[in-house]
């Protein structure tokens, strides 16, 4: 876990605990004996993410649970988590997890029919095709523990996997990972790992997937030679943000695009 600010680990699990609740700055800070202000700067500093960005995050995990758990109306699920319009609750899901909540419910009927495809795919390309080392961003997945199964790695525009990532790919092993004609921009490179044995449900709801992120964001612009990037796939940890993003929703666009 991250030693910076060490004294945000405890309002971190009490917000995991406590996420069915209403979860107010003013309430946070005061949980961790803070003005509001210093609260939320020392938040950010240490996750990356504004406290009220976090909480809503978690709380949509917690909807992404119980429309495959639930038999609750999408409109229920959305005030469970404090949504109290439909079409608030609708716009920030697709946003942030790529679908609508009613098609993200259907999910599990498709997830087998990815992941089995995605076995089949032995020889996908490590590398890009020859290409200036600018505006390229290249890396290599590693784990201390040998992996089977798929990584999906992503370039993302926040530092939490919400949202379509700006480039990603697929490997079906670890090892090396190039994206070229990368836009100018500022990035947060991350990956998660499934193994060929998790059910759907674990896939759609990855809280205890490996994953990995570069420590620091990626600047890319067109006069800037950007190093290696070397990712470690590690347990979940008590800070790390929740990955809203569909994994099967990128394994469809993966594959739709090999094809």
């Amino acid at each position: 876990m991250n030693h910076i600010y060490s004294e945000i680990d405890d309002v971190i699990e009490y917000i995991q605990k406590n996420i069915d609740d209403p979860l107010s700055l003013s309430h946070l800070a005061d949980y961790a004996r803070y003005s509001s202000y210093h609260f939320s700067r020392i938040f950010k500093q240490r996750m990356g993410l504004s406290p009220h960005h976090y909480v809503s995050s978690l709380k949509l995990q917690r909807a992404k649970d119980l429309l495959l758990n639930t038999d609750l109306t999408v409109r229920d699920i959305g005030m469970e988590i404090g949504q109290q319009s439909l079409g608030t609750f609708t716009t920030r899901f697709i946003e942030r997890v790529g679908m609508s909540p009613s098609q993200f419910r259907k999910s599990p009927l498709h997830v087998n029919k990815y992941m089995k495809s995605l076995k089949t795919q032995t020889h996908l390309s490590r590398h890009s095709i020859i290409a200036p080392h600018f505006n390229r961003v290249e890396g290599t997945v590693e784990a201390e523990m040998p992996f089977h199964g798929i990584i999906l790695v992503g370039l993302f525009t926040q530092p939490i996997p919400a949202g379509l990532p700006q480039y990603g790919t697929i490997l079906t092993s670890l090892g090396d990972f190039t994206f070229i004609n990368v836009r100018p921009s500022t990035y947060y490179l991350m990956a998660t790992a499934i193994t060929w044995e998790m059910r759907s449900n674990e896939i759609l709801v990855p809280n205890q997937t490996l994953r990995a992120k570069a420590d620091t964001p990626i600047t890319v612009n067109s006069k800037i030679e950007i190093p290696k990037q070397n990712l470690s796939l590690r347990g979940p940890h008590l800070d790390d943000p929740p990955i809203l993003v569909s994994l099967p929703l990128l394994m469809k666009n993966f594959l739709n695009r090999k094809h």
